[in-house]
């Protein structure tokens, strides 16, 4: 099984009971170019129906300039909690906001420049 978004494809490459490990194109014995999903189920209690868990973790080695080491990783998570019983419209504009907050110049100016005050 692959996944394909931003014209890359990332095929299937490890399977646990709640995660699989996916290698992108730029892989190599040397670069890392890994996507990781993994989920945990809800843990109901007597007094609340749970959240559910999912995780999508990217890792990707880069060439480095100005720097001590030659190539280095990045490493991306988005970790979403959801509570049992959310709408399924819910979920979709929540996944609508953080897709435009991470595409926002605002957030690429937080990581390439350490903003958080706007």
């Amino acid at each position: 099984m692959s996944l394909v978004f931003n014209t890359k494809t990332f095929s299937s490459d490890s399977f646990g009971v709640n995660a699989v490990g996916y290698v992108g194109p730029a892989k190599t014995s040397s670069t890392k170019d890994d996507l990781t999903l993994r989920r945990t189920a809800p843990k109901p209690t007597t007094n609340f129906s749970g959240v559910s868990r999912g995780l999508a973790k990217l890792v990707r080695t880069h060439t480095l300039t100005n720097a001590l080491n030659p190539a280095w990783d990045s490493i991306t998570n988005v970790d979403v909690s959801l509570p049992v019983g959310i709408a399924a419209a819910d979920v979709d504009a929540l996944c609508a906001d953080v897709s435009a907050l991470i595409a926002s110049q605002a957030f690429k100016d937080h990581l390439k420049k350490q903003l958080i005050n706007f």
